[in-house]
């Protein structure tokens, strides 16, 4: 398949219509509500739950700073990504328009980095469910409701799009209410309204008592950054998703646009609560997890047991959309000759088997990993992938850069979404990413998660440059002995 992407023009049809299926073969089997919802649940994962105390430990009421000022990025790259997958949706998403604005090197070391990110998720994933899990029937060894759970949603996979949505939306709907109860029931108790509270401290005081907003001094907000921002990474996933709907270019336009208050209040809006329910450095946040100790806060009862079923169904959410959109970028570098042409063939449900199995076999593979040598192999697949965020956030903005002016020049009717203060606002967005990553070379905790994922970086970059300069090579002659 040729690395050049067309864009399909406004009014033309797919071949079949009786069986509707996106550009590049897959069958459109998504509905405008499962990609709603994972528009929305998209950027709630379980990090949110689990990982925002140790946020709140290290910088106080000041990490809402930190996570307005993440928010602020992925609202930007989201802007200029919508804009790009509204105009020509791919399964490939900002990698088959990096292959295309940068060239195929491109294309080539984004896409396996994302995919190398997404496996290795599924692996840190299929652990926290198993945990869960066992804690509540221990009978079944961890290994076990590790292994089951990987084979549940690889089934739903296999099945089809649809199947994946409409688990997907589920999944996603439950976290989505039960964070949006949460900001409702803590933003009540924070006022007084909440009839029964029994939290009578509870108050926007607490954002300053304990030694001010900025407890830990302003440089805490650039290591509340590097905590936070990887908790983001999902955002992009509705890009994927909308190839293989309808109404694509309908759906990213929605997408986008609904990002701003997405982040605001599921982020913003509930690590807000916890920070006006209890103070900052309270023990409880510590040892029950921000959410928990906010719930207990108010007297809502199991509040624990409550919570593990919230973070249990955000890592199912989590472990189906990453199996989903590992295969589906494995499907794109398959279509684009950056994996083997099987990656690229779908059955009669139009599924990408190949892809799928693949990927859930690396990530079965990192699982195994994270039992026999957690702190060895699996933990330099961990770091080695762990900035591979903010390395994705990078390419879209140069990628963007670019494409603006091939949208123009082939189809300017399909730029529908476009990026606020073009080019403005793109450098400010690169400039903001460029400053996270050396931070993290500076900072002894993200020191070497950054030199592991800059080293994987390169491995996959010199191999794509590599390939692309082969293939010139290769195709040069045949050019000139056409000519």
């Amino acid at each position: 398949m040729t690395s050049q992407m067309t864009l399909t023009k406004e009014g033309e049809q797919p071949e079949n219509p009786g069986q509707p299926s996106s550009p590049d073969g897959l069958k459109a089997g998504l509905k405008n509500r499962h990609l709603s919802m994972i528009a929305i649940g998209g950027v709630i994962g379980a990090g949110l739950f689990a990982g925002s105390s140790s946020g709140i430990a290290a910088a106080g009421p000041a990490i809402l700073v930190s996570y307005a000022l993440v928010g602020l990025m992925v609202v930007l790259v989201m802007r200029m990504l919508g804009e790009m997958a509204a105009a020509n949706p791919s399964s490939g998403s900002f990698s088959a328009y990096a292959d295309r604005a940068l060239g195929r090197w491109a294309g080539f070391s984004i896409g396996w980095l994302y995919w190398f990110f997404w496996v290795v998720v599924l692996a840190v994933e299929a652990t926290i469910a198993a945990e869960i899990l066992e804690g509540w029937l221990p009978s079944v060894p961890q290994w076990g409701w590790a292994l089951l759970v990987m084979v549940v949603l690889t089934a739903t996979n296999l099945a089809s799009v649809a199947s994946y949505g409409e688990f997907e939306f589920w999944f996603a709907g439950i976290k989505v209410v039960a964070i949006g109860a949460f900001v409702v029931v803590g933003g009540l108790a924070v006022f007084g309204l909440l009839p029964g509270s029994d939290n009578p401290g509870a108050g926007l005081s607490y954002l300053t008592s304990e030694g001010g907003f900025f407890p830990m001094g302003y440089g805490a907000i650039l290591t509340g950054i590097l905590m936070v921002v990887f908790s983001f990474m999902g955002s992009e996933i509705v890009t994927l998703a909308a190839g293989e709907s309808a109404d694509p270019q309908r759906a990213v336009s929605r997408a986008t646009n609904s990002v701003i208050w997405r982040v605001a209040v599921f982020y913003l809006g509930s690590i807000f609560v916890v920070l006006t329910l209890l103070p900052w450095n309270s023990k409880e946040i510590l040892d029950d997890g921000s959410y928990v100790a906010a719930l207990k806060s108010i007297g809502i009862p199991h509040a624990g047991e409550l919570m593990n079923f919230i973070i249990l169904t955000a890592v199912l959410s989590c472990l189906n959309s990453g199996l989903y959109t590992a295969s589906r970028m494995a499907f794109s570098l398959g279509q684009r000759g950056d994996a083997p042409a099987s990656f690229a063939k779908v059955n009669a449900r139009g599924v990408p088997m190949a892809a799928i199995l693949s990927s859930v076999a690396f990530g079965f593979l990192a699982v195994f990993f994270n039992y026999k040598w957690p702190d060895t192999v699996f933990e330099f697949l961990l770091n080695s992938s762990g900035a591979v965020a903010l390395f994705v956030w990078l390419v879209i903005c140069v990628t963007q850069l670019r494409m603006r002016g091939i949208i123009l020049r082939e189809s300017p009717e399909r730029l529908v979404v476009r990026m606020w203060l073009f080019p403005y606002l793109t450098y400010a967005t690169i400039a903001m990413i460029s400053f996270v990553i050396v931070y993290m070379l500076f900072d002894d905790k993200g020191r070497q998660q950054m030199l592991l994922s800059l080293l994987a970086a390169g491995v996959v970059l010199t191999v794509g440059i590599a390939r692309d300069r082969h293939r010139r090579r290769t195709a040069d002659p045949a050019a000139r002995s056409a000519g």
